[in-house]
């Protein structure tokens, strides 16, 4: 058994733990790069936000290259799975509650 193999060994409800742990840590790492990203088009978003669009973003992101992981069947699945989606949109509509425009600034020069 390898490292990685090792690492994903330890599961809550079939999804590896570690999964979760490594893309909330990549996620709380780029959030000011992030946040500076979504402030040139004029969102200012904070880190919290960042951490609650984690899964729906790898799910979104999982599905654009075609990786089927187990939470994104578990999503997609049109016949059950109903908590993962329950999940989904919950964790998008506290994201989404912090967003803010920023506030055009008035240059006179």
């Amino acid at each position: 058994m390898t490292i990685i193999e090792t690492l994903r060994t330890p599961r809550i409800a079939g999804y590896a733990i570690f999964d979760f742990a490594i893309s909330f840590l990549a996620v709380y790492l780029m959030a000011p790069w992030l946040s500076k990203l979504a402030r040139k088009i004029k969102l200012e978003v904070p880190r919290r936000s960042w951490l609650y669009f984690t899964v729906p973003l790898s799910i979104a992101v999982h599905l654009a290259v075609g990786k089927m992981t187990p939470l994104t069947l578990a999503f997609v699945d049109l016949h059950g799975h109903l908590f993962v989606k329950l999940v989904f949109v919950v964790l998008i509509v506290l994201g989404v509650k912090d967003i803010r425009l920023t506030k055009q600034s008035s240059r006179h020069e």
